[in-house]
């Protein structure tokens, strides 16, 4: 709830249900994963999350704001997990299909790291990690720099020379497209598609593609957002 480019965001309504909502609806329809749980702060305002994560029967484990590394360790400690798939929730295009292609792919090469965002092939927005307990637990560790902790992954793929890193990618490049929310661009663009697909969460990243395929000018929606300057703030 705290973003600072769009407050609130995670709870955005998109076509009648919360942005978070999306997400975890989209997640469920993935066929390989064990477990959900959504990974918030201790802050007051997140206690919203945590009770839509009760009225949809998702487990909500709360940590650090800043430290987000330290969170993402401490909720996968009390699951007992032994492998996490990491997916934020300002992705509500995620699709259930790519996710399991991911922890296939992880499960078959068993890489300590595999992400769709290597190099990055699909739309920014199908992004999803997975990674060992063990390297969770060795960047948890000896990560020290703030960027480290912030965005929770980068000791793993920054230190190839330490962990075995797979990416996972797609037949084309469709890079350019942009389907996170970081800004009200972004969010009116994904209203936009999914005022286009329907209410539900059973459509695929393919069947977005036709739509821009169809629509090209929704692509100006917010094309011009940075990647980089947003990661640069």
């Amino acid at each position: 709830m705290g973003s600072t480019r769009l407050p609130g965001k995670v709870l955005k309504d998109i076509c009648g249900q919360p942005m978070l909502s999306r997400v975890i609806n989209r997640v469920r329809r993935a066929k390989l994963p064990s477990k959900i749980i959504v990974a918030t702060t201790t802050e007051a305002a997140d206690s919203t999350v945590a009770e839509l994560c009760a009225a949809q029967s998702i487990d909500a484990f709360r940590g650090s704001e800043l430290d987000v590394l330290d969170r993402y360790y401490q909720a996968a400690l009390v699951s007992g997990a032994e492998a996490v798939m990491r997916v934020t929730a300002d992705c509500p295009l995620i699709d259930p299909q790519v996710l399991d292609r991911l922890i296939s792919v992880f499960e078959e090469s068993k890489p300590d790291y595999a992400s769709t965002a290597l190099v990055r092939t699909f739309p920014h927005g199908l992004d999803a990690e997975v990674m060992t307990m063990d390297a969770l637990k060795l960047a948890w560790r000896e990560a020290s720099k703030p960027y480290e902790r912030v965005h929770v992954t980068p000791y793993l793929y920054l230190n190839q020379d330490r962990f075995r890193c797979v990416n996972v990618a797609c037949e084309a490049d469709y890079s350019r497209l942009r389907w996170t929310v970081d800004t009200a661009e972004d969010l009116e663009l994904i209203r936009n598609i999914y005022s286009r697909l329907g209410p539900g969460d059973s459509f695929g990243w393919r069947d977005v593609l036709a739509v821009f395929e169809r629509e090209p000018a929704l692509a100006d929606i917010n094309r011009g957002i940075s990647q980089k300057r947003l990661e640069e703030c």
